[in-house]
């Protein structure tokens, strides 16, 4: 259950086509916060998607025509735009409440190069050309990128662009061109080509964000998901700005073969999250328990220990002599001891820690070829744990544990007062400590497999509450997710 706590680390980054239903917001499941100082640092990486932005744009031709005193008409045709040598002096994000996230770049330097095709018709005259230019250009970006909602994920809005240039000079290539024709040109279709560009640029800084956003979703969507289950990430409401947080509300609702889950009430208010960390993660409970109802039902719950795993299980609490006493001259070396969830486990969140509630079967066979066990027995099983991440590892820890030996039976001729209070003894001794010692790893390794030990965790905190659980933290920016959305989309 512990998966979804760290498989959900990803970063947040027009329609009413997110077909949110008034009560939607009830079915919260997953609130996930961005706070400035996040933002901040996201905004470091800005740069690079806004060259990609750039240099990724497709220019139409540009083609007018205008009349000039003395020489006629004049036609031209700018072809073939390609942009280079582009540079980025500086970059500054703000939150602006309930409007929009403003990214300010200032000072982008490009140069814009092509052919510049014309035809000039005077006095029963038609003289054509064809030259290449360069337009230098340095302009400052503004960009006001609102969070809406599309296909029931989060999508950006950046149709609020705009672009304000600073120097834009035209450069005819070669010697021989009259000073007239540059200033001809530079006058009439500076206006005509600032327009394209910004179009330009504008639409494809939509499309790059839109790009971003679903690959994130994408991301965050497979770390909440090993094998057949999964989770559902769908919104439930339109994110939420303000001035020190970017916010939104996703289902969390499970994903798992014909299995469906639900619930109809949620706990999450705002108030239950602060601004002080970069990034937080609200979790309900009906999260956690909808994910080990998938856990149980895909058989994931089954733990097979051979005689030398249980030797050393039960040497830590001095257990394995008093053991081999009860199976007097059965041996224990070639055993097979199997553990097993007979129902699904209940997962309660209370402040101590997350609870769950079990109920299991274990079964001792001295000899891997018997066909009846020399042991077997069942025990409800309370067990409340506190989980923390340090140096990329999951390490949970045994606050406490209620244990209820339900029925046993045996091959042996062993009293029921003897056999109870040992049994009792080493499952809470033993049993749930080497359940948990196997967890530890084990989920560790899938969190690891969707590469989340690539990014830089800072200061992990896993607070348990009444009814759900939040993780907050600080980051580095994961610069491996923006050079492999860069390469894998553009």
């Amino acid at each position: 259950m512990w998966t979804t706590v760290f498989l959900s680390i990803s970063l947040l980054s027009i329609s009413s086509a997110c077909n949110l239903h008034p009560s939607s917001s009830l079915e919260t499941g997953i609130v996930c916060r961005v706070t400035k100082p996040a933002a901040l640092v996201l905004n470091e990486q800005t740069a690079q998607v806004i060259q990609a932005a750039f240099k990724h744009a497709t220019f139409p031709d540009i083609t007018g025509e205008k009349s000039v005193r003395y020489m006629g008409k004049v036609a031209y045709n700018l072809s073939n735009i390609k942009v280079s040598n582009l540079t980025i002096s500086s970059s500054d994000v703000d939150l602006r409440e309930d409007e929009a996230i403003n990214i300010m770049i200032r000072n982008v330097s490009a140069t814009f190069s092509g052919t510049l095709s014309y035809e000039l018709g005077a006095f029963f005259m038609t003289i054509e050309n064809s030259i290449d230019f360069e337009i230098y250009s340095s302009t400052d970006l503004e960009v006001n990128n609102k969070l809406t909602c599309r296909n029931n994920r989060i999508a950006a809005d950046t149709s609020d662009c705009y672009l304000t240039f600073n120097e834009f000079l035209l450069h005819l290539h070669g010697d021989k061109q009259p000073g007239w024709l540059m200033q001809l040109f530079t006058n009439f279709i500076s206006f005509t080509v600032k327009l394209v560009i910004k179009g330009q640029i504008c639409k494809e800084i939509n499309h790059v964000a839109n790009l971003l956003a679903h690959f994130i979703q994408e991301r965050a969507e497979d770390f909440l998901s090993d094998g057949d289950i999964g989770v559902n990430i769908d919104v439930t409401s339109f994110p939420v700005i303000k001035g020190s947080y970017m916010e939104s509300h996703h289902k969390g609702l499970l994903r798992y073969k014909n299995v469906s889950s639900s619930f109809n009430s949620s706990t999450f208010s705002p108030s239950l999250l602060t601004d002080h960390k970069m990034l937080y993660f609200w979790f309900s409970e009906h999260v956690l328990n909808s994910l080990a109802l998938a856990s149980f039902l895909d058989k994931r719950l089954v733990l097979e220990l051979k005689g030398g795993d249980l030797k050393e299980i039960l040497e830590k609490e001095s257990q394995w002599k008093p053991l081999q006493q009860i199976f007097q001259e059965s041996s224990l070396d070639n055993s097979l001891t199997r553990v097993w969830s007979l129902t699904p486990p209940e997962i309660r969140v209370i402040p101590k820690g997350t609870l769950v509630i079990s109920s299991v079967a274990v079964q001792l066979k001295t000899s891997l070829d018997e066909s009846v066990a020399t042991l077997y027995f069942e025990a409800d099983v309370n067990a409340t744990v506190q989980a923390s991440f340090a140096d990329k590892k999951l390490i949970l820890h045994l606050v406490d544990s209620i244990v209820h030996i339900k029925e046993w039976k045996s091959s042996l001729l062993i009293h029921e007062s003897t056999m109870r209070p040992f049994l009792h003894k080493i499952v809470s001794l033993c049993g749930i400590p080497a359940v948990i010692k196997r967890l530890e790893p084990a989920l560790t390794s899938i969190m690891n497999s969707k590469q989340l030990d690539l990014f830089t965790i800072i200061n992990p905190e896993i607070i348990p509450h009444e009814g759900y659980l939040v993780v907050q933290l600080d980051f580095g920016f994961p610069h491996h997710l923006l050079v492999d959305f860069l390469k894998r989309s553009l």
